[in-house]
């Protein structure tokens, strides 16, 4: 049939190549520069099965989550955390905006033998937006990081990844 095979196509070494580009990985500290924690709010709903938003409030399947964001992994008074959160936590780590966000990416990805049941969120807008909610669920939200303070896993930064026009 006309159009199949042309010369410049990828299955005939020319041209672009048919796979689509990998995903760049954009920092959350950039994502939350355009979060929005009302549609956070929103999001959060879907936690609300396992976990509570409210100042004081009770451990559910999973603890609080008043104040998360900058507290220190595994330190929830009364809950029952897996033996990887404690050793997450026993390393010193805190629930800053990155490991929240890779945590809520995919948290036995994270963070292997949690018992998050929670299968993860792939949408970096919805994680963005949620994590820009839990930062107001405390009396002193913890600042907002600058775009450029958190660079993705690679050696660019979000104002190299791309040529300036």
């Amino acid at each position: 049939k006309a159009g199949l095979c042309h010369r410049g196509s990828p299955r005939f070494g020319g041209g672009e190549s048919a796979a689509a580009p990998a995903k760049e990985e954009v920092s959350i500290a950039t994502l939350l520069q355009s979060a929005d924690p009302a549609r956070g709010e929103v999001v959060f709903k879907r936690c609300q099965a396992c976990h509570t938003g409210d100042k004081g409030g009770a451990n559910k399947v999973g603890p609080h989550l008043w104040g998360v964001v900058g507290r220190p992994a595994a330190s929830v008074e009364g809950f029952s955390y897996s033996a990887a959160m404690k050793e997450f936590g026993a390393a010193g780590n805190k629930w800053d905006f990155e490991h929240l966000n890779k945590f809520l990416t995919s948290p036995k990805g994270f963070i292997k033998g949690t018992a998050m049941g929670f299968a993860g969120d792939k949408k970096d807008n919805e994680r963005a937006d949620l994590i820009a909610y839990l930062r107001t669920l405390s009396d002193n939200p913890v600042p907002l990081p600058a775009a450029d303070a958190a660079p993705a896993d690679s050696d660019k930064k979000p104002a190299e990844a791309a040529p300036a026009n």
